[in-house]
């Protein structure tokens, strides 16, 4: 099979959550020289835009271009429609196909790495790999042709898991950072032995540990902004982790680039950003009940359950614990429970679904809600107008501003049409770097105790993008791109049409 002379080589790199400000920081600083040298010869911009709203989803929306409004993925635990059951979600399970299925049938060959949410594409000539080396990986990779995956696991053992380790100590985080630094090593090593003889042309590889490693060594990493900044402190091996781990894949992208064609166009790609944040689990629910839109059921103070009345007897700080031993199953499905128990539908308005940072509000809609009991129309309007206004008028009473940045009326934003899946409120709360244990309604006062997911970070609603090569002829910084524009312009370069239900359009 020959490749189009026409159309050079297409070489996307993606950097999980790598954060743009560090990336563009430490290219100009000379830790990602990689990096430096495409922006150098390029372009570059940040994404942004609606598709950003939440982290969980931006793959997908990034790979197929296809809007939220119409694949509807947006946390990993969702309401699944036409019930008050909470499902685990993943890419899997969401209709969006990436923008390389679009290439069956088309003499085109490809090698796709490990991108998040994406699953291998039948009849698509070439090699694809999903899950070995991602972020939080699921229990079993895969392959096209099947027979990809014996051959990796002959020649470079067992999947390479590695999982954020939540409360650790430096102890636990020393013993990470060298598993990340050692991944790295052997993702770029298993990279350029799948690439290796072999002409595609498409080739995608994304690079898992960028996510990890922000999370788990954000803490020193801000700590050494801190003393940057004047503040007393000490350093240790792992305060500079974070710039270390991504300077070690920017090395890992320059040895695969030398092995690439010299004529390919190359995007490096990060999906999204890193900010101070802690979670915000219960008061998001504390806020629905105590005003009055979530009703508890009636006797709810009396539970029948044995399992209810341990959980009832057992301090937070136990159950928190406890938990940790559970498998992630066995934690979500009795949180799926105490969801559906836990509220007298016939009387509620609109409710939360549980969530860690970004919450999520959903009217108890007639005709929607198997319970609801909201009109659609003007009742549902006003609803959401004073479900907006109660938001904002919540106060951090540590710092006497307000505690929520924005509240995104979901129907103003991906449509009418979005509204059977996404929620109908989107509350993004201002990030700050304690865990905010009270915030204050003229009203009342709305608290939480530490959850069980406990972490000192979130992601930033940008991405980052810098592209160099024959066919990119933008120099310097762009303004800000849409993820869904990127599909259509990989699309382009390859030399193939736009279809449809691909909605950006190409930043060249």
């Amino acid at each position: 099979m020959t490749i189009d002379s026409h159309t050079p080589p297409l070489i996307i790199i993606g950097l999980d959550a790598a954060d743009p400000d560090l990336m563009m920081r430490w290219a100009a600083e000379g830790y990602m020289p990689t990096l430096a040298s495409l922006m150098r010869r390029g372009c570059w911009a940040r994404t942004a835009g609606p598709e950003l709203i939440c982290e969980h989803g931006i793959w997908v929306s990034l790979s197929s271009g296809v809007p939220r409004s119409r694949h509807g993925y947006h946390y990993f635990r969702q309401l699944k429609p036409g019930t008050y059951d909470l499902e685990n979600v993943t890419g899997a399970d969401i209709n969006a196909l990436p923008f390389w299925s679009y290439l069956r049938g088309r003499n085109k060959r490809v090698a796709v790495v490990d991108v998040p949410d994406a699953f291998p594409i039948k009849d698509l000539p070439g090699i694809q790999l999903t899950d070995w080396a991602t972020h939080n990986p699921p229990d079993f990779a895969s392959a096209e042709p099947a027979s990809l995956l014996r051959d990796v696991r002959r020649i470079f053992g067992p999947q390479m898991k590695i999982y954020e380790k939540l409360r650790s100590g430096i102890e636990d985080d020393r013993k990470l950072y060298r598993q990340l630094m050692d991944r790295v090593e052997k993702k770029g090593e298993l990279c350029r032995a799948l690439l290796a003889g072999n002409k595609f042309d498409l080739t995608i590889a994304v690079f898992a540990e960028s996510h990890t490693a922000t999370h788990q060594f954000w803490k020193y990493y801000r700590r050494a902004a801190s003393q940057h900044n004047g503040e007393v402190g000490s350093e240790n091996e792992l305060t500079h982790a974070v710039r270390n781990i991504y300077a070690a894949l920017d090395r890992q992208v320059k040895l695969l680039l030398e092995q690439l064609p010299d004529d390919a166009n190359i995007f490096v790609v990060s999906s999204t950003g890193m900010e101070d944040h802690y979670p915000t689990t219960h008061l998001i629910e504390d806020f629905c009940r105590k005003l009055g839109y979530q009703a508890s059921p009636n006797g709810a103070a009396r539970p029948k359950r044995a399992i209810d009345l341990l959980r009832r007897a057992m301090p937070e700080s136990w159950r928190v614990r406890l938990s940790q031993f559970l498998p992630r199953e066995r934690r979500e499905a009795l949180l799926a429970d105490q969801f559906r128990s836990a509220t007298d539908w016939e009387r509620t308005t609109a409710f939360a679904i549980p969530s860690a940072y970004m919450s999520y509000v959903r009217v108890n809609l007639r005709g929607r809600e198997p319970q609801g009991i909201v009109e659609p129309g003007a009742e549902y309007e006003a609803l959401l107008d004073r479900l907006t206004s109660d938001l904002e008028q919540l106060v951090d009473p540590r710092t006497g501003r307000r505690a929520v940045r924005e509240v995104t009326r979901t129907k103003n934003v991906f449509g009418e049409e979005s509204l059977s899946t996404l929620p109908d409120l989107f509350v993004a709360w201002e990030p700050c770097d304690y865990f905010r244990e009270s915030v204050v309604h003229p009203r009342m006062e709305l608290t939480q105790k530490e959850p069980e997911f406990f972490r000192d970070s979130d992601h930033t609603q940008n991405g980052f993008v810098a592209a160099a090569g024959p066919d990119i002829y933008l120099r310097g910084v762009l303004p800000d791109i849409s993820p869904l524009d990127l599909a259509p312009t990989f699309l382009m370069l390859l030399g193939e049409p736009q279809p449809p239900e691909i909605t950006g359009k190409t930043i060249l």
